[in-house]
Order: structure tokens, then sequence, then C-alpha cells
């Protein structure tokens, strides 16, 4: 039975294991104490994911914003983890970009030490638990969507999951999840349009719609829109669009009902 044993000095991590492997801390530590920032850290994003009969849907805007200021109008918010995983990501980016790393690299640890991935249940309450200890210092908050394969013998699909996991640790399971500053907009779209059955290009129709309402209400969002699919193949991404052709096509969809009310009222 194999057994490994961690304990850490001031300079470095020791891994045993019937050897001895020397490496540098690659997990950030919590402090016991979390201690206040000088100043307010005023952020928003619109990022959501939900279910339906063709796997995950995934989608957020491209503003990454600093108090009143657009500090990037083209960041990547949606970020891929293995071949079937992805996470969006709300809060702090470089926070983010970090745990994004660290769950990358267990996930494919775990992967290379058992033979298979680890469910995203278990993806999910790994990442929950590497959040716990930093309860209380504000990191960032995260939606998840997965689609479970497993070969052993033969292959087995258990289907689409979806997973919120928040910087406190909190861990929920669900088939819709919204988060950022727009999520309210968004979920106006999503609670009315979101269905099972729906197909694909509907399911992208109604994500990139949710996005643009909440871009055009909640000034932290904004710019472009990055749409994530997630089925039994793995994750697809299309290409980035602007939001303003979203605009255009809203505007041309008003214009033509207008003219056949004049029509039916003639």
């Amino acid at each position: 039975e194999s057994w490994f044993s961690v304990f850490d000095t001031k300079q470095h991590s020791f891994i045993t294991g019937g050897t001895c492997v020397e490496i540098h801390p690659v997990l950030p530590f919590a402090s016991t104490q979390p201690v206040p920032l000088p100043f307010p850290m005023s952020h928003g994003t619109t990022t959501l994911a939900f279910m339906f009969q063709g796997g995950v849907l995934a989608a957020a805007d491209t503003r990454s914003s600093c108090s009143g200021l657009v500090a990037c109008p083209a960041s990547q918010k949606i970020l891929p983890i293995h071949s079937h995983l992805v996470g969006t990501t709300s809060g702090t980016s470089a926070d983010c970009a970090l745990w994004k790393r660290i769950l990358s690299r267990e996930l494919r640890l775990y992967q290379l030490r058992h033979g298979q991935r680890l469910s995203t249940r278990g993806a999910a309450k790994l990442l929950s638990h590497m959040l716990h200890p930093f309860k209380g210092t504000e990191l960032s908050s995260s939606t998840r969507g997965d689609q479970d394969v497993f070969v052993r013998n033969k292959t087995s699909f258990s289907g689409p999951s979806l997973f919120y996991v928040c910087s406190d640790g909190t861990r929920l399971q669900g088939t819709l999840f919204s988060v950022g500053s727009g999520s309210p907009y968004a979920y106006s779209i999503l609670d009315q349009g979101v269905k099972w059955g729906l197909t694909v290009d509907e399911a992208t129709s109604i994500a990139r719609e949710a996005v643009y309402r909440a871009t055009h209400r909640d000034a932290y969002s904004g710019n472009c829109v990055d749409i994530f699919h997630i089925s039994s193949k793995g994750w697809t991404r299309r290409s980035r669009e602007d939001l303003k052709q979203e605009y255009y096509r809203e505007k041309e969809k008003e214009e033509r009902r207008i003219r056949r009310n004049l029509t039916l009222s003639e």
C-alpha cells in the first residue's frame, strides 16, 4: 500500500514516500488573521453557465475593471481546466488565474496516479477545500461545468454537471448559475429561456443575449462575449463576438416588429 507524508520548513516543503523529494512550496498559505484591504476594490463581471440536453454552456463578458477604470477590454474569464472541464471566474483576476493553475495541476496529478480524471464533484470539492482556509480574504468565486466520462474496461458516461464554488469554500450544485455584478440582469433572461431540450444554437443564443442584457445595464461588464460548449467530446470555444453585433441584431428585431405592427394596423 503506497503512502506519503508532507511536512514544511521555513524555506522548503518535503514529500516522502519511501524516498525524500525536495520541492518548492506551490500552494499559497493563508494568514491566520486576514489583513483588511487599505482601499476598496470595486470590480464586476458577468459570467454564467447552465446545463441542457447538449451538455453545459458557459458564457462571460471580457471587460476587466478596477474601480471606475476599464483595465482590459479583452480579458479571458472562462479558463479551461482540462479537456472536459472549464471554470468561469469572477473576482480578482490574479487570484482566479492562480487557483486555476493549482487546480489544473492537481487534477493532472490525480489522472496520472489513478489512470482516470477526477469527477466534477471531486474537482469542486477539492477546490472548495483549498479555498476554505482563505475565508474572509475576498479571493474569487467561480462557476464550473464539466462532462464526466470515465474509461474502465469500457466507456461509461455519467452526463454533465455544474458547480458553484465561492472563495469562502461554499460549494453548490445546480443546473444554472450566474455570478458577478451583472448576474441579476442575466438571470432575467436565463430563468425565462433556459430549458433542458434546447439545441446548441438555441442555448448559445440565450447565453449571448443574457450577457448582452447584463452589459447593457451593468457598467462593470461589457465589450465582447466568450462562449464555451462542454459536451462528451470535450469543450469547444466559439469565436469571440463583439456585443455591439448583438445590439444591432436587437435593433433589427425591434424595427421588424414595428413594421409588422404598422402593417397589421393598416
